[in-house]
């Protein structure tokens, strides 16, 4: 289970959105390397005293989902990217934001931090 159901996620992804998801999987992975990885609600997901970010591949995007605290704090690094109330779309022929997507995840894991610590 675990990385094992995140792998096999990504090889059922369509061939031109496995280098990204493979590339996003490392992101998290590095922003947050005490989470536990899994599959939830058909999608990758990162726990980290809680619910931390999930990913999923579309037609043509990339989402990365649980925003949290992070959607204000980067809004205008965001904007072009913001979909709904928690979701950021990445347009499969485009690179991703690396350096975004480690600041949200980074932002997710101190967010859960705080609240653990404040229980």
């Amino acid at each position: 289970m675990g990385a094992r159901e995140v792998d096999a996620y990504i090889a059922a992804a369509p061939p031109k959105a496995r280098p990204a998801l493979r590339q996003l999987r490392k992101i998290i992975r590095d922003a947050a390397p005490r989470a536990t990885e899994t599959v939830s609600y058909r999608m990758p997901y990162y726990s980290h005293h809680g619910r931390l970010i999930y990913f999923a591949v579309a037609r043509d995007w990339i989402g990365l989902y649980m925003l949290g605290r992070a959607k204000s704090r980067y809004a205008k690094e965001l904007k072009p990217y913001i979909s709904g109330a928690s979701t950021a779309r990445f347009a499969l022929d485009r690179p991703l934001p690396v350096g975004l997507i480690r600041k949200v995840v980074k932002e997710r894991v101190a967010e859960n931090e705080e609240r653990q610590k404040s229980r």
